[in-house]
């Protein structure tokens, strides 16, 4: 693989910023400071930090809040700060947080908590129902965020060490892509409460904490092309050298599959890698599997990362440029939930998520073209048995 000269890699990067700019209609920010966060043992420790120092405002949404000591955790910090003055809002989906407990829900509403639900189950609007916020943000005193994959349950504790601890990787990010972390929450808060801001939301400006540039791309549920299917063509047709996919549910419809195997026949290198045997969406897998010989006769590298659960949703392209947000590659994503993606031009970020993806690869097992061809029978079947759900997964 060769590497860019400092100006050529420059003029990839503006390329790129202006086909994203341009053709989703999102300008992107300068001076961002990004950190990957890899894994609960990193992940959470960091989130509670920022939220226990909180001074004003703290702003959270998530599709997961589940169980366990980690969802007491942050339920008792969401409890404290709003005790000491600090406006709380926590933003839960009424389909992927039904598990939550109900006393933590109780000591949250008694300390001032505003918890406020994203369309709760009801059985009189189906369709309406089918579109969820899978939205991951956290933003604490307007100048903080986090965002990526990781829910709230004990699932996403420790360090990918075994089946029972999840593989994934979320960002901080200060700098004024916060403000687009900040604009999914209220986008989604709007529906849900009467209340969008008061007078403890400060809207200072933003101090340049870093290089990034970032560029905040939100995806939500409409009929026809939307700006995530659009963020995810650009990065593919964009590809000069490499594209690497980092994903924890793939289903995408043949368009995108097509899209992939064009990539790889035009001489990119195009990476996947996806759960292995530990999923807890095992149709999702079937689904994806289904396209595997296509994908592998086209020269795509497919990778199933075998410790745990792989549930980490990040691209990187030609080292320059990096996807890392809550999105997967499949047709729920893109075409039915709210997620939110940072697009990313830093080329040392991007090294770092594909040091990591370098990592994973290597507690991961290859497709085999020649075996996957001779498959069993009962395998053919099953894949056959999800296609008609495939654009609800």
């Amino acid at each position: 693989m060769t590497t860019d000269s400092p100006t050529a890699g420059h003029e990839r990067e503006q390329r790129l910023r202006r086909r994203l700019e341009r053709l989703i209609g999102v300008a992107a920010t300068e001076g961002n400071e990004l950190v990957a966060l890899r894994n609960g043992d990193e992940i959470f420790p960091a989130m509670l930090d920022t939220i226990r120092a909180a001074r004003h405002t703290i702003d959270m949404m998530t599709f997961v809040y589940w169980r366990g000591q980690i969802a007491r955790d942050f339920a008792a910090a969401l409890a404290d700060r709003a005790r000491a003055g600090v406006r709380v809002r926590l933003l839960l989906d009424g389909f992927g947080a039904r598990r939550i407990e109900t006393d933590l829900l109780d000591d949250m509403d008694a300390a001032g908590v505003q918890v406020a639900w994203f369309r709760k189950p009801v059985w009189l609007s189906p369709f309406k129902q089918n579109h969820r916020c899978h939205r991951k943000a956290l933003i604490v005193d307007e100048h903080t965020a986090f965002t990526g994959g990781v829910g709230i349950a004990e699932e996403w504790c420790g360090d990918a060490r075994n089946p029972a601890e999840w593989r994934d990787t979320h960002v901080r990010v200060r700098g004024p892509a916060v403000d687009g972390v900040a604009a999914a929450f209220a986008q989604n808060w709007a529906e849900c409460h009467d209340e969008l801001y008061d007078e403890r939301d400060r809207f200072t400006e933003h101090a340049q904490h870093g290089t990034s540039v970032v560029q905040v791309v939100r995806g939500s549920a409409s009929i026809g092309w939307q700006d995530m299917q659009t963020l995810i063509r650009v990065m593919l047709t964009s590809a000069e050298e490499r594209f690497r996919l980092a994903t924890a549910y793939f289903a995408p419809d043949r368009y995108f599959v097509d899209l992939l195997r064009d990539t790889a026949r035009r001489g990119v290198r195009v990476e996947i890698l996806l759960p292995g045997p530990y999923t807890d969406q095992r149709a999702s897998l079937l689904a994806g599997q289904a396209y595997y010989r296509d994908l592998l006769e086209a020269g795509v590298d497919i990778w199933q990362y075998q410790p745990t659960m792989m549930h980490a949703k990040i691209i990187t392209v030609d080292r320059v440029a990096s996807l890392i947000g809550s999105t997967n590659f499949n047709r729920r994503s893109m075409d039915h939930d709210e997620e939110v993606m940072l697009a990313v031009l830093d080329r040392e970020f991007t090294a770092t998520l594909d040091a990591h993806y370098d990592e994973d690869i290597a507690r991961s097992t290859a497709i085999d073209l020649s075996r996957w061809k001779h498959r069993a029978a009962p395998q053919r079947l099953r894949e056959a048995a999800v296609a008609p759900f495939r654009r609800f997964l």
